[in-house]
C-alpha cells in the first residue's frame, strides 16, 4: 500500500492527477463558451445574417464580391451579437422573474454583468470598425445606428410603452439595409422596400410571442400589447392588420418593377397561407394558435426574401 501511494501515478503531480485537472479545465472551458454563446442569442443572429446576406445579394449589380460578403456578415454578425449582449445585460433583473429566461447566463449567474457588457462593447467596437473598414463606412454607420436604437431606445422603452414593439421593429429592419449598403455604398428605393418588408414582418411575428408568454412578460414588468389588454382585442385586430400590411408591403418590389412575376405569384402563395394562419389565431386566439403563427412567420420571411433574389429583374 505504501508504495501504492509513493507511485509518482498516483503522487499529487503526476499524471493520474493531472487527468482529472485537465478534464475539469476542459469542460469548464466548454461551459464558458455554451454560456457566451447562448448570451449572443446565435439562432437570433442567423436569421439577422440571413437577411444581411439577401440585402446584399439583391443590391450585387453582378456577380457576388465573395469576400466583401463574407466580411460584410462578420461584422454585422459582431454588431447583432454585441446588441443582444448589452439587452440581456440591461434587463438581467428582469430577465430573473421570469420563467423563460431566469436560467440565462446573466440572470442565473453563470456569467457577471461586467463579463456581459466587456463582451458586449468589443463585440461593438471591433463589428463596426471591421464594417467600415472591409465592407463600406455606410454599411458601419447603419450597425452603430441599429446598436444604439436596440440598446439604448428600445430596451428601456419595453417597460415603459406598449408601443415598443413598433420601436424595435426600427432596428431589426436595418440588418439588410446593412448588407445592402456594403454592396452598393448606398440607400435607395430597394432598400426601402427590404426595409419595409422586415419592418412589418416583425410585428405580427412579435404579437404572437407576446401572447405565448404574456405571464411571463407580466411578471417582469414588459409593457407588451397582451400584457395591457388581457382580453386579447387587440392582439387579434392587430396581428390581422399587419399581416395583410406585411402582404401587401412584400408584393411592393413586384409593383416597383424590382421583381418579375413569378415572385408576385410566390410571394402572394405565401402571404396567402400566412393569413390563413393569422385568421385562426384571431378566431382562436391560445397560445396554440400564437405558436402555429410564429413558426408561420419565420417560415415566411425568408422565403419571401429568397424568391426576391430568385426573380429580381436585372
Amino acid at each position: 500500500m505504501k508504495k501504492l501511494l509513493k507511485h509518482p501515478e498516483h503522487a499529487g503531480g503526476g499524471p493520474a492527477a493531472a487527468v482529472p485537472v485537465e478534464a475539469s479545465l476542459g469542460a469548464l472551458v466548454r461551459r464558458r463558451v455554451a454560456d457566451f454563446c447562448e448570451l449572443a442569442k446565435l439562432r437570433i443572429s442567423v436569421l439577422v445574417l440571413l437577411v444581411t446576406a439577401i440585402g446584399y445579394c439583391v443590391a450585387a449589380p453582378g456577380p457576388v464580391n465573395v469576400a466583401k460578403l463574407i466580411h460584410t456578415l462578420l461584422g454585422t454578425g459582431l454588431v447583432a451579437i454585441a446588441a443582444n449582449t448589452l439587452n440581456q445585460v440591461w434587463e438581467r433583473r428582469y430577465d430573473a422573474m421570469m420563467h423563460r429566461t431566469r436560467n440565462r447566463p446573466i440572470p442565473s449567474g453563470r456569467l457577471s454583468p461586467w463579463e456581459g457588457l466587456v463582451f458586449g462593447v468589443s463585440c461593438c467596437v471591433t463589428g463596426t470598425a471591421y464594417l467600415g473598414l472591409l465592407a463600406s463606412p455606410l454599411a458601419a454607420a447603419l450597425a452603430a445606428a441599429t446598436f444604439v436604437l436596440y440598446v439604448f431606445v428600445y430596451t428601456p422603452l419595453k417597460r415603459r410603452t406598449v408601443h415598443n414593439t413598433l420601436i424595435g421593429a426600427v432596428p431589426g429592419a436595418l440588418p439588410p439595409v446593412i448588407g445592402y449598403a456594403a454592396a452598393t455604398g448606398r440607400v435607395d428605393a430597394v432598400a426601402l422596400m427590404l426595409f419595409g418588408i422586415v419592418f412589418v414582418w416583425q410585428l405580427p411575428h412579435f404579437f404572437a410571442i407576446a401572447w405565448m408568454y404574456r405571464e411571463d412578460y407580466a411578471r417582469g414588468g414588459f409593457r407588451m400589447l397582451s400584457v395591457v389588454d388581457p382580453t386579447g382585442r387587440a392582439t387579434r385586430r392587430q396581428t390581422l392588420a399587419y399581416t395583410a400590411m406585411l402582404i401587401a408591403v412584400s408584393l411592393a418590389p413586384a409593383v416597383g418593377g424590382f421583381a418579375g412575376p413569378a415572385f408576385a405569384i410566390g410571394a402572394a402563395a405565401f402571404g396567402a397561407a400566412l393569413f390563413a394562419v393569422a385568421w385562426q389565431m384571431a378566431d382562436q386566439l391560445s397560445a396554440v394558435t400564437a405558436r402555429r403563427m410564429l413558426l408561420a412567420t419565420v417560415v415566411y420571411l425568408p422565403a419571401v426574401m429568397l424568391l426576391l433574389l430568385m426573380y429580381r429583374s436585372t
